[in-house]
């Protein structure tokens, strides 16, 4: 009867919408039905077994909620209904028949949805209970054999038919898709309750991962190997992946890693669902990317040791898979993979055979599939899901992704060298087409240009080939403009990758209400991942491209349009994102979102995220609003994080030698310039040191260190100390304050408040004591040094007071060991000038002024740096012994002449331009430095008669004879400013003492041999000293000047009246301080009177027109080398050859000027007299002269001479002697035995000096060609003198050539014709008549 009834109302008219509930008027006569039936089971008058065979004849009517209910309300449970029919099969198939319907009326939101939820959830449990639970309870005696088989069977029905509709390509919103929708859902701890063990669960799960994995095994490794880029997470099936998240909440890490395991192992598996489950994986359970790693290096241990094969493929597949989901999840198949067809590794001898199988294997696979290894692309492409491309497709692939990895690095990339070499079929057949396509090349060589131009220097393109190319881009630059337009792409197809990235994007915004799901997030950002890729065009991720060193341009950051939107989206998206979930939760509870979001910049798009960080920060920093700084500030954090696996940056000078890791970049991309530059700095550091702070509360110092840069730290402790003067004075223990995250993003954020907050919290307080991070003394003189007065916030009087506080308070008595001076002044004014010198030879301090020499360094900020150390030094003398002089000790001297010479050192030597510029611009800081220091830094304060030169002036002149002479003097002579500092300080300190005649005439008579360099610029610069000496002098003195002051005078004088018209004066001593004067003079002499005004040089003593000659040499080579001097070359060469022609006249001898360099040497077996001539006509025309003859053996006047020339000018006599080659004189090149030698020896150095390119220096620019008259090349020197020599050679008696031997030891080789004309000469017999020679000149 109840059984009759039961059918009776499943017959009745039901809601076709819903074909497995009852209607409201069902459900209520059925349940007065049942409580019939509860009665007649109270009073045993009711069979179970009866009812239920009665029940299954009315199966095809029976509803699926009218037998739950029989279950619910205990009639008869599912286990005995299910028991008594009489095919499992049948029942099974129309319980899964039932359960679609039922799942798909759940999601269509029927009316009675928590009635068919309750149902779905009371079947689901009965299923896993009975068929995956080892030891059955049922209340009643029945076969738990079968309910276990009828279990299993449905759920196999279910999962099955899910997975055939999800390879089917099932639609959105179908409703196939809201059945399997609803069926997944039933994978949760919610569904199946806490009636079912875990172990039960676990079992039911696992099973439900091995039918996943193994289900329909159709596709072999060679098509997941094509096909494997499709399968990753953002391109599986959401509802794929959904059940794969909820399978791992069930499931530990190392229990789905070693499932994985086992059925691959064991098992015939489907390849799609297998990579797409590593992929899951690696994404939403970061415990097993290690784990992964673990056992896929076990598989290639068990590979290469056992010969399986099958675990390499295996290995291979699994990690390319991970790979594929970015840095965030898996480290890239660049930094794992090392074993390759081309780059065998290296392996024990008895591996060694299985590798050449396993390379023959490969070679043989690759044939039978009908492609060449010789035709393989350099790069693997993991996102090709149909066959292997043609090599022409392939190659031209190839070529964009070595462009790419050229722009990015800069140099060649290496798979392409090694193509080179060892695929050279299709280097050469494939590649080189490809990348030589003929085009119209654009005028400002892009990326392809500069690549072409590296593989050519290289050698890596045949010349044929790379003309060829030329050709045909010049052709096609030549065609109208109508042929050269190709068919554009429609933007849509551009901008259809940006707005899924956007899209993507937005998802991950809307997940930030609860940012601590790891699961959501972390799926979103694998499918952000995959977006970001499309946006940008990377085929593959990290697979086969490597960065070693980020190339970042910090003055003129770039990024293409594609890249710049793209980072945008990013850098936005996570400013946004941190702004959300800061809303809802701190830092420490918003979970690992922004790590990673992070790890997912940290690919290949790391470089332009950089570059565009770059242009934020540095260029438009200050135009950032709060929530940019915040974010950005949190994204310094989260890089810092990840530190160990991200590239170098090269950011260039001044450390282009040095890579910075990515934290420390933001030290230089934070600069502290101008007032709004400190204000957005104090707001970045702000920002990210307390984000750090509140995002690890819990670690140690040391992991806080590593996520922030110390730069960042140093730059804060600056800031605050400069720009809040409270922050100055010592903190007590109540002054600590607690730190709060909420301040910062609220739209009215308080930076001046949240700075001193930060300073005086806790942890920040114990970080600061860390090495790395106390703001040193020299950090903070870089720092200061970096802002301009102009540009400042504070006020000059602000500036100087926190100067001073922060020297003389903080650095000063502060110990070395956190970064202070121990209280030494001399240590601390040693640090400054180095932190000065060193800034100075920095980019930072470049290009702040047109004009460097109105500020120091050209930087208005180091005059009030500079104004500390005039302070500084003055306290220190004042510091000093009374009985020594101030600012040294005797012994040691002045401690700035040590920080010089330690200096110039350590800097590169030579003559090479970069060398030279380098050392010019240290001397010249030098100079300025000793400029606005007292003078007496440059010779003592007071002298002595018995010591008249100190041990400052003798410092100085050591300066002056090594360094000053070659890079500051100027026409022979130091500059101005220099030269009136050392005579005011010569003053100052004789006037000091009992008699200051005589301890000026004393200093100067030393200058004269120790360093001659200062007289010469005291004549050069007398019309202006002479009145300053004047003032000086008579202010302290009534008597005249001092006799060697006196000198400079009458040599000032006599050269002015020697260029008078009727004055015929005599040279007053010494002759060399008189033709240095004369010199002087004669270069204000206009170009056309200077042989007349030189003609009465016939009266003057023989030495004087020695030394002037000597002066006049160096004019000439000045007059090169510096285009813009008074003395033009044709001046200065008619000059020379005017006082060459007096002297020859005169028969005067002048060779040994052009060896000077011996002259300074111990004296050698020759001796040259220099201006002596026998003639006693000589001295009766001049009897007075006192001084003894001049000997190039006498080191003592070699070595004035060499003091007063710098060295390159000596270096470069040899041109000036051939310059005036056609001024010699036949009889004094026949007449003077040393002539020969001299003339082979300077040609020599000639060649040498060509050769080096070092006549370079004295060419004449372009365009001046014709202005000089041919004078001064170089080729035309060289090929006149040698010509000359030729010519010479067989004139010469035998006895000019006995040092010929010696002359050619060692330079033989410079020429080897006039090398045998000379030795031939020499072997030759006496020749008795020269006069049938051709004449010279």
């Amino acid at each position: 009867m109840v059984a009759s009834g039961v059918g009776q109302i499943c017959v009745a008219p039901v809601d076709p919408s819903h074909p497995v509930l009852l209607t409201v008027e069902q459900r209520k006569k059925l349940s007065s039905l049942l409580e019939i039936a509860q009665y007649l089971l109270a009073h045993n008058m009711f069979s179970r077994l009866s009812f239920c065979q009665e029940l299954w004849k009315i199966q095809n009517s029976l509803l699926l909620e009218a037998v739950w209910h029989l279950h619910v309300q205990s009639i008869v449970s599912l286990q005995e209904l299910l028991e008594s029919h009489p095919d499992m099969r049948a029942v099974g198939a129309w319980l899964f028949r039932n359960l679609c319907c039922l799942c798909e009326q759940i999601e269509a939101s029927c009316q009675h949805d928590d009635v068919a939820r309750a149902m779905l959830s009371d079947f689901v449990q009965m299923f896993v209970l009975r068929g995956f639970q080892k030891n059955s309870d049922l209340r009643r005696t029945v076969e738990p054999e079968k309910v276990s088989q009828v279990a299993v069977d449905v759920l196999q029905r279910m999962l099955i038919f899910a997975l055939e509709a999800l390879a089917a390509g099932v639609q959105e919103e179908s409703s196939t898709h809201k059945t399997l929708r609803c069926w997944f859902s039933v994978f949760s701890g919610h569904t199946l309750g806490s009636v079912i063990s875990t172990d039960s669960q676990k079992r039911f799960f696992g099973q439900t991962l091995t039918q996943i994995l193994t289900h329909s095994p159709v596709l072999k490794a060679s098509d997941a190997v094509r096909m494997q880029r499709e399968w990753s997470f953002a391109r599986t099936h959401p509802l794929l992946t959904a059940l794969y998240r909820r399978l791992f909440v069930m499931l530990s890490a190392e229990e789905l890693v070693g499932h994985l395991q086992q059925v691959l192992e064991t098992q015939e598996v489907n390849w799609q669902r297998v990579l797409s489950f590593v992929s899951a994986l690696v994404v939403c359970v970061p415990e097993a990317q290690q784990l992964l790693k673990d056992w896929v290096a076990h598989l290639m241990a068990q590979a290469f040791e056992s010969c399986q094969m099958d675990n390499m493929v295996t290995a291979f597949l699994v990690v390319r898979q991970a790979a594929l989901e970015g840095p965030s999840a898996f480290q890239s198949y660049a930094d794992w993979f090392k074993v390759h067809i081309l780059h065998p590794p290296l392996v024990p001898s008895r591996y060694r055979s299985l590798l050449t199988d396993y390379i023959s294997l490969a070679k043989t696979r690759l044939a039978d599939l009908k492609v060449s290894i010789e035709n393989m692309g350099l790069y693997e492409d993991l996102s090709s899901a149909g066959d292997i491309a043609e090599p022409h497709s392939q190659a031209l692939q190839d070529v964009e992704k070595a462009i790419m990895v050229f722009e990015h690095t800069g140099k060649i990339p290496v798979t392409v060298m090694e193509a080179s070499i060892f695929r050279r079929p299709y280097y050469m057949s494939h590649f080189l087409p490809a990348l030589l396509t003929p085009r119209v090349l654009p005028k400002v060589p892009d990326s392809r240009v500069a690549f072409i131009e590296s593989l050519k220097s290289a050698d890596k393109i045949p010349l044929s080939l790379y003309s060829a190319y030329c050709q045909a881009c010049t052709a096609a630059g030549a065609k109208p403009e109508d042929a050269t337009l190709g068919v554009r792409a429609d933007p849509s197809c551009a901008e259809e990758p940006l707005g899924q990235l956007t899209a993507a994007l937005e998802e991950l915004r809307a997940s930030m209400t609860n940012p601590s799901q790891h699961d959501v997030i972390s799926a979103q950002v694998a499918v952000i991942s995959e977006r970001l890729r499309d946006a940008l065009g990377h085929s593959e991720d990290d697979i086969s491209v490597e960065i070693a060193k980020i190339q970042l341009s910090i003055d003129a950051p770039r990024l293409e349009p594609r890249e710049h939107t793209a980072v945008d989206l990013l850098l936005t998206s996570f400013c946004q994102n941190l702004m959300t979930a800061s809303s809802v939760a701190p830092p420490e509870r918003q979970g690992p979102w922004a790590t990673l979001f992070v790890r997912t910049m940290c690919g290949r798009v790391l470089p332009a995220v950089l570059t565009r960080l770059c242009q934020l920060l540095c260029h438009q920093g200050p135009s950032l609003s709060a929530p940019h700084i915040l974010g950005l500030g949190a994204l310094a954090v989260h890089l810092g994080e990840s530190r160990s696996v991200l590239p170098e940056v090269d950011v260039g000078p001044p450390a282009a030698t040095v890579g910075l890791p990515v934290p420390e970049l933001f030290k230089s991309l934070l600069t502290c310039r101008t007032r709004d530059s400190l204000l957005f700095c104090l707001k970045f550091c702000v920002a990210a040191i307390s984000y750090s702070l509140c995002k690890f509360p819990s670690q140690s110092l040391g992991i806080l260190c590593s996520c922030l840069s110390s730069g960042l730290i140093k730059k804060f402790q600056f800031l605050v100390l400069r720009l809040f003067p409270e922050a100055r004075q010592p903190l007590s223990q109540e002054d600590t304050a607690s730190l709060s995250w909420r301040p910062l993003y609220l739209p009215s954020a308080d930076w001046h408040r949240a700075a001193l907050s930060l300073w005086t919290h806790r942890t920040f307080q114990e970080l600061l004591k860390g090495e790395d991070a106390q703001l040193t003394y020299q950090d903070w003189l870089h720092l200061e040094l970096e802002i301009g007065p102009e540009a400042d916030v504070l006020s000059d009087t602000e500036r100087q007071d926190f100067q001073q506080w922060a020297i003389h308070e903080r650095f000063l008595p502060e110990p070395s060991a956190s970064g202070g001076c121990d209280g030494d002044l001399e240590a601390a004014c040693t640090i400054l000038v180095n932190t000065l010198l060193d800034f100075h030879q920095s980019s930072r301090s470049y290009g702040r002024s047109e004009n460097s020499d109105l500020f120091f360094g050209g930087h208005r900020g180091n005059e009030c740096i500079i104004s500390r150390l005039q302070e500084m030094a003055a306290d220190l003398e004042l510091q000093q012994d009374p009985s020594a002089s101030p600012g040294h000790s005797p012994s040691k001297g002045h401690f700035l002449y040590g920080i010089f010479h330690r200096r110039l050192q350590g800097l590169i030597s030579g003559w090479g331009v970069a060398a030279s510029l380098q050392r010019q611009r240290e001397l010249l800081m030098y100079k300025r430095i000793l400029l606005r220091l007292p003078s007496s830094v440059l010779c003592g304060s007071s002298f002595q008669a018995q010591q008249p030169i100190t041990a400052r002036c003798e410092q100085f002149f050591h300066l002056v004879n090594s360094e000053m002479r070659n890079i500051c003097s100027h026409r022979g002579a130091l500059t101005q400013d220099i030269t009136a500092h050392f005579f005011r300080g010569l003053l100052n300190a004789s006037l000091r003492s009992r008699d200051p005649s005589l301890m000026v005439d004393l200093m100067l008579a030393e200058c004269q041999t120790k360093c001659p360099l200062i007289l010469t610029s005291a004549l050069l610069w007398w019309p202006s000293l002479e009145p300053v000496l004047l003032c000086q002098w008579r202010r302290r003195c009534q008597s005249p000047l001092p006799r060697e002051l006196q000198r400079l005078q009458e040599g000032r004088q006599f050269a002015s009246d020697f260029l008078s018209p009727d004055a015929t004066p005599q040279a007053p001593n010494p002759a060399w301080l008189s033709a240095a004067a004369l010199y002087f003079a004669i270069q204000q002499v206009g170009e056309e009177n200077v042989r007349t005004q030189l003609k009465k040089l016939d009266c003057e003593r023989e030495e004087l027109l020695v030394f002037l000659f000597f002066f006049s040499l160096m004019g000439l080579l000045s007059s090169h080398l510096t285009p813009n001097s008074t003395l033009g070359p044709l001046k200065a060469l008619e000059v020379c050859a005017a006082v060459l022609e007096c002297l020859e006249k005169r028969k005067i001898p002048w060779l040994a000027l052009f060896q000077l360099a011996e002259s300074a040497k111990p004296p050698r077996a020759q001796v040259l007299t220099l201006g002596v001539s026998p003639s006693t006509a000589n001295r009766q025309r001049c009897p007075e002269l006192s001084e003894p003859p001049l000997v190039v053996a006498d080191t003592r006047l070699g070595c004035l001479l060499l003091r007063v020339a710098p060295d390159q000018h000596t270096r470069l006599l040899p041109f000036a002697f051939y310059s005036l080659l056609s001024n010699f004189h036949e009889d004094a090149a026949m007449r003077e035995e040393a002539f020969l030698c001299v003339a082979v020896d300077m040609y020599l150095k000639l060649v040498q000096l060509f050769v080096a390119g070092d006549t370079s220096t004295v060419s004449p620019p372009a365009g001046r060609s014709l202005e000089l008259k041919g004078q001064g090349d170089p080729v035309d020197l060289i090929t006149k003198a040698r010509l000359f020599l030729l010519q010479l050679i067989p004139r010469c008696p035998k006895k000019n050539f006995s040092h010929v031997t010696k002359l050619l030891a060692d330079r033989a080789d410079c020429d080897p014709e006039v090398s045998t004309a000379l030795r031939s000469r020499q072997q030759a017999a006496p020749d008795t008549d020269l006069c049938q020679e051709p004449r010279l000149f």
